[in-house]
């Protein structure tokens, strides 16, 4: 790596070719910012200062012995920015009739633009590129619009090239050609541009010359149009940190592929392959030493999976009402709503691999129970990647007689399936988190409600609000006249599961700290618990009680347990 500062001269030299990857993201900027650079180069053209601005990063790129170009460089950061002034320096030279000057900079000897773009723009740099005089442009693309905006907007009396190319200045980055260009990305995403791995996988799978290849394997997949777009580009948090659901996909193919006993792969690539932070060169090392460089059939394998992915893995169902019959409408809700995306892997290995739809459910029903005795139970999660990647893919666990049988085999108990008492315990002790405690009482309650006797229908996880029935304020206004010790056993017992209901509305501030009573039923405008829990089966016989307190507490946790144990069964 050798890091430095640069100018637009050692930039752009006329034998360096600078290639933007070709399936790169287009061209994105807008007036806005075309605006704050004509007005920096103008200032900079009258001070003659240097001006900084950003970094650019290139990568050294090796040749063919038949090649015109001697020395070509990746553009891995500066794509908006070297774009920009390539297009705004050309307006320049055609306004002021020195089209030569500028192509000694900015064209190669075989007469090639010296920025060679990507797919999606390079037809319309190329055409700007190409102009010999200001004319108007027919197309309306970004690309033709930043030209646009040059063409109307530059004074050629307050901009001079050879200012411009020698005091805008760059920290340039220049990388070897076998350097990591991951951690490059991974930097500046921690710097806000927001870069994912499949841009990266992008462009190691196709080159310029794969347009076809690209179009069944990758643009009919993830880019085919805006809905499909949207979908591969949602994000979700996975620990702290953000994931797009195409980054997603291609972490949990990679789990599935080096489970597979046919490529062998040593436990050491294993668990490097099992690291989100390095999947890039993971796959690249697949790749190279378990496909002997076979792009193609991990292709095959990519399309396959994707559309399993796509029809399978829905972030939207905590929106919508959810079925009580076990399937992957439930297991999406796991994923989504109490944050374990660590079951994507085996879901979408089961998805493709197992085609009785009963044998999935009886799976995914007894994946919920495990799911959500543990939450109760407050077992470790920490296990969770390499259970539901490593050990379970790889053992080809694909029934629920399967599952209960491996966790029946295991020493260690780290991933062990709670009892009941256990389970009948936890729902008198165990503190939850808020989202975890929602989920826990949601879950329960679309597994026990009664539709044709439910007077209201089930929403979505995320309509739901928590609220503890004996509020944490409840010295405000509840009577109490037990000791010290017992108040502070209330304030324990408050935060557990039979104090928890989820309702349709977050009660109003005065209510919810109110007496019971008007807690139950409001006051004046402001509703009480009968009108946002109206139907909710896990509260709904509560709401005719004349008070609430320890007992009752005791009373509803013991009922919730024992409908958990029915509904979890370990079984």
């Amino acid at each position: 790596m050798d890091a430095g500062k640069r100018t637009i001269n050692d930039i752009f030299t006329g034998s360096k070719m600078l290639e933007i990857p070709f399936f790169q993201r287009s061209y994105v900027w807008k007036e806005s910012e075309w605006e704050r650079m004509l007005e920096d180069i103008e200032n900079v053209c009258v001070t003659k200062e240097p001006y900084f601005m950003g970094s650019v990063i290139l990568k050294q790129q090796l040749t063919q012995s038949n090649s015109t170009v001697g020395d070509v460089r990746t553009v891995i950061d500066g794509q908006q920015r070297l774009t920009t002034l390539s297009i705004l320096l050309k307006v320049l030279c055609l306004k002021t009739n020195a089209l030569r000057k500028f192509d000694k900079r900015f064209r190669l000897d075989d007469d090639r633009p010296v920025l060679q773009h990507s797919f999606n723009d390079v037809a319309s740099y190329n055409r700007i590129m190409d102009l010999q005089k200001i004319e108007e442009l027919p197309y309306k693309d970004t690309i033709t619009s930043a030209y646009t905006y040059f063409a109307e907007n530059l004074d050629p009396f307050k901009v001079d090239f050879d200012v411009i190319c020698s005091k805008i200045m760059f920290v340039g980055i220049d990388l070897n050609y076998d350097e990591n260009e991951q951690q490059i990305f991974d930097t500046i995403n921690s710097l806000g541009v927001r870069l994912t791995t499949a841009e990266l996988l992008k462009n190691y799978f196709f080159s310029r010359d794969d347009l076809d290849l690209y179009k069944t394997h990758w643009q009919d997949v993830f880019e085919r149009d805006e809905d499909t777009r949207s979908y591969w580009g949602q994000e979700i948090v996975t620990g702290r940190i953000k994931r797009t659901f195409i980054d997603l996909f291609f972490y949990s193919l990679l789990q599935i592929l080096v489970q597979d006993s046919k490529y062998a792969v040593r436990a050491e690539d294993k668990s490097t392959f099992s690291r989100v932070e390095s999947l890039f060169p993971s796959y690249k090392k697949f790749v190279g030493s378990y496909l002997n460089g076979d792009k193609n059939s991990l292709l095959k394998e990519m399309v396959k999976y994707a559309d399993v992915f796509r029809n399978k893995i829905d972030g939207s169902v905590v929106d919508k009402e959810l079925p009580k019959k076990a399937g992957i409408e439930r297991i999406n809700v796991l994923i989504f709503a109490l944050d374990t995306t660590t079951l994507i892997p085996y879901i979408l290995f089961i998805e493709q691999n197992v085609q009785d739809e009963q044998q999935k459910n009886d799976l995914y029903g007894y994946l919920e129970s495990y799911i959500m005795r543990r939450l109760v139970t407050r077992q470790t999660t920490k296990n969770y990647n390499q259970l539901f990647t490593e050990r379970l893919i790889a053992n080809r666990i694909m029934t629920k007689s399967d599952f209960i049988v491996y966790l029946a085999k295991q020493t260690d108990k780290i991933n062990y399936m709670p009892t009941n008492s256990e389970v009948t315990a936890a729902f008198h002790t165990s503190v939850l988190t808020n989202k975890y405690a929602a989920g826990t009482i949601y879950l329960l309650e679309s597994k026990i409600r009664n539709e044709q006797m439910s007077s209201t229908q089930l929403l979505g996880i995320r309509k739901y609000s928590l609220e503890h029935m004996m509020p944490k304020k409840w010295r405000n206004h509840w009577k109490f006249n037990g000791t010290d010790e017992q108040a502070t056993e209330r304030d324990r017992v408050l935060l557990t599961l039979g104090n928890l209901a989820i309702i349709t509305q977050s009660l109003n501030a005065s209510i919810r700290d109110s007496e019971w009573s008007v807690k139950l039923a409001g006051k004046g405008t402001k509703e009480g618990l009968k009108k946002y829990a109206n139907g909710i089966e896990t509260i709904s016989k509560y709401l005719d009680y004349t008070e609430w307190n320890e007992s009752c507490i005791k009373e509803r946790a013991d009922e919730l347990a024992n409908k958990a144990i029915e509904v979890w069964s370990c079984q």
